[in-house]
């Protein structure tokens, strides 16, 4: 058999491991051939590859990014698209294709797969922790850590300097990346899209903090909102799946904490570093799991599955299932977080 294997949407750290382990043991167990689309699902469209054999993956467990390249192209907005994809797949003699990505990359897999006959596997890719189906997903333990040394060496200059610091992670629709690094950073007031903020109160938990004697620190996913008519968060653009361009929820809010309390307020937006540089182990290792089981079901010819981590067991779900609706935060985690409010 020959495979196709893709990496598309943000990058994250682990990409390189999942290529590495398909490789790997497709190659050395199985016999397999291997070609890699570049930059997504532009890959196939456009017919990009990239050679890919044991020798191309020697060396990049420990590297983040993707060898492959990425991108958010979406083949169903674009006229002929599915149709290119599957001429293209079939001009490279590709038998099946390993899609690694989040929400929007495994959602063109599961109408490739569905409606167009196209044999997918999936794997689960993202920094936000929100597919579901699956316990985690590779990235976001990365994504955690640099998230919460940030927020420990905040703390220290928070206090030198006696503001209140806000610091912006990403977490467009769910917000576990803020939740965890929130509560291992010891952050005073923790902000995500799933519960609307009243920004009085949040005043009021900061306006407390300093009446203790310390300076407090916010942290905010980046797709938190305040309730209706409190803030302007967004710019209101889209791109190409449809999500909107969010518009700096941290310097907002640090404007109106500041104009509300006469506290000077900070905002440090850690942006891409959160799914840049070197994956954590649990992160290689997660990834390379899910490398080794997704070449396992295309081995079986058991289409149309994403591999996902339960416990400690990965299994094989639905891609459709995966792909129907994002976890997001449930209320009982983040009562629990309100405790070491204000």
């Amino acid at each position: 058999m020959r495979i196709g294997v893709l990496t598309g949407g943000g990058d994250c750290p682990g990409l390189n491991a999942v290529i590495r382990a398909s490789v790997r043991k497709g190659v050395q167990f199985y016999g397999f051939e291997f070609v890699g689309f570049r930059d997504g699902w532009k890959g196939p469209l456009d017919r990009m590859t990239k050679p890919l054999d044991v020798e191309a993956v020697r060396g990049i467990l420990p590297r983040g990014g993707t060898i492959l390249g990425s991108s958010r192209t979406n083949p169903l907005k674009v006229e002929g698209g599915v149709e290119r994809i599957k001429e293209n797949l079939a001009a490279e003699g590709v038998d099946a294709l390993i899609a690694i990505g989040g929400e929007d990359t495994l959602g063109v897999a599961t109408v490739l797969g569905d409606e167009y006959g196209v044999n997918v596997v999936g794997v689960p890719k993202t920094i936000d922790n929100d597919l579901n189906a699956t316990d985690y997903t590779f990235g976001f333990d990365t994504a955690v850590h640099v998230a919460t040394e940030a927020i420990d060496r905040l703390h220290t200059t928070a206090e030198s300097h006696s503001r209140a610091l806000i610091v912006e992670v990403m977490g467009r629709h769910a917000g576990w990346i803020a939740l965890h690094s929130g509560l291992a950073g010891g952050a005073n007031v923790i902000l995500i899209p799933e519960v609307t903020f009243d920004i009085d109160e949040v005043c009021g938990w900061i306006e407390s903090r300093f009446a203790r004697g310390y300076a407090p620190i916010v942290v905010v996913a980046e797709g938190a909102t305040p309730k209706d008519g409190q803030m302007e968060v967004s710019s209101g653009e889209l791109d190409a799946f449809g999500h909107v361009r969010l518009g700096g929820i941290g310097e907002r809010l640090a404007d109106e904490i500041e104009r509300r309390t006469k506290k000077e307020a900070r905002t440090t937006v850690l942006g891409h570093t959160q799914r840049g540089g070197t994956p954590s182990p649990f992160d290689r290792w997660l990834a390379t799991r899910f490398g080794l089981h997704a070449i396992d079901a295309v081995h079986d010819g058991d289409f149309g599955k994403m591999v996902a981590l339960r416990g400690t067991d990965i299994v094989r779900v639905p891609l459709a299932a995966a792909t129907a609706t994002l976890k997001t935060v449930p209320m009982s985690l983040y009562e629990e977080a309100k405790v070491f409010f204000g």
